[in-house]
């Protein structure tokens, strides 16, 4: 097998994205048949070199595992917590793979995170540059009308920037005062939709991601995963720029 970068051979073991395994390289938690590399120009086979991380030898997958997991709320997005609270670990005790999610979503919001053992695909996914299409189904309490659509499209002016959705719809009027909305948005700043609505002055009572790029939760039950099928696959792959 022809030799590649460290940090690619470390995305596709699952050990982290590669952007991560570029800084655990560089801190030097990485060493190469009993040597500590610290350079990123490093090129191995990974079929023949000793790989070590923090002195656990990987493994290369042979296969990549694609998720979606419908994320109650409560639950942290992190695969463990030295606290001891609820996280996405929780639920894969039953996979045999490292995986690390895709994106994240706040403690008390719920919906669409991806899985997956591909450091590649989870680097791009979560890159501004890319940009996937983030969907949201928002319940809100307050005036909403023409007004707040009109000021959520043209942007919210946050402390860390403008924030603008692209698409904003009402999906249900429960009364005047109490509102599901779907609004669409390609950042993932932190918290970025719950504050948009809150600089409006309305107080959101739930938050669903619905879809992720070209996946959608579809009819996924809340703390439960499915396997991406290779349609959805192909998909992703394709909005990412990726080869297969």
């Amino acid at each position: 097998m022809a030799e590649i970068r460290l940090q690619k051979v470390l995305a596709d073991a699952g050990v982290a994205s590669r952007r991560s395994s570029e800084e655990l390289i560089a801190q030097g938690h990485v060493s190469v048949n009993g040597i500590q590399i610290t350079e990123l120009g490093v090129k191995v086979d990974p079929e023949t070199a000793n790989i070590e991380v923090d002195g656990e030898t990987i493994s290369i997958n042979k296969s990549k595992t694609y998720l979606a997991f419908h994320k109650p709320a409560g639950v942290i997005s992190t695969m463990s917590d030295p606290e001891d609270r609820p996280n996405l670990g929780d639920y894969f005790k039953t996979r045999n793979e490292r995986l690390f999610h895709v994106g994240r979503l706040d403690k008390e919001s719920e919906g669409l995170i991806l899985l997956t053992n591909d450091g590649d695909l989870a680097h791009r996914a979560t890159h501004p540059s890319y940009g996937l299409i983030k969907k949201y189904v928002v319940e809100v309490a307050g005036l909403f009308g023409r007004d707040e659509i009109k000021k959520l499209l043209q942007g919210v002016e946050l402390e860390d920037g403008l924030a603008r959705a692209l698409e904003v719809t009402v999906i249900r009027e429960v009364s005047q005062k109490h509102h599901w909305i779907e609004v669409s948005i390609h950042e993932g700043r932190y918290h970025i939709v719950r504050r948009m609505f809150e600089e409006l002055g309305l107080e959101v009572l739930r938050l669903i991601r619905s879809d992720f790029g070209p996946i959608s939760l579809g009819d996924t039950k809340e703390g439960r995963w499915r396997v991406l099928n290779e349609v959805e696959v192909t998909n992703l792959f394709n909005v990412l720029k990726l080869n297969k």
